[in-house]
């Protein structure tokens, strides 16, 4: 029996593996985090949120400092599809 979890994870009650809703990957145990079984992509802050004004003329930019967080995105390794992201601290 399969039980949907999120929008794009679903776990497998007979396997107990994590599958991807859209084409169906194994993913990993449901023993485990399904993010050790993801691509990640680590983006830089600024991509995704570039300075709203000069970063030249002001110290503070309305924009996240790359040295004090991280953006994690993780994908499905079967299809592609962006499971989650997480805003973290550096380290």
């Amino acid at each position: 029996m399969k039980i949907i979890m999120t929008e794009t994870l679903l776990i497998d009650l007979d396997t107990e593996k994590w599958h991807c809703r859209r084409c169906d990957q194994k993913i990993g145990s449901a023993r485990k985090n399904y993010k050790e079984g993801m691509l990640v992509y680590e983006r830089d802050p600024h991509d995704i949120h570039p300075p709203m004004i000069d970063p030249e003329k002001y110290e503070f930019t309305f924009a996240p400092d790359p040295t004090w967080i991280r953006i994690l995105e993780y994908y499905c390794p079967g299809c592609g599809v962006m499971v989650e992201t997480e805003y973290l601290p550096k380290g």
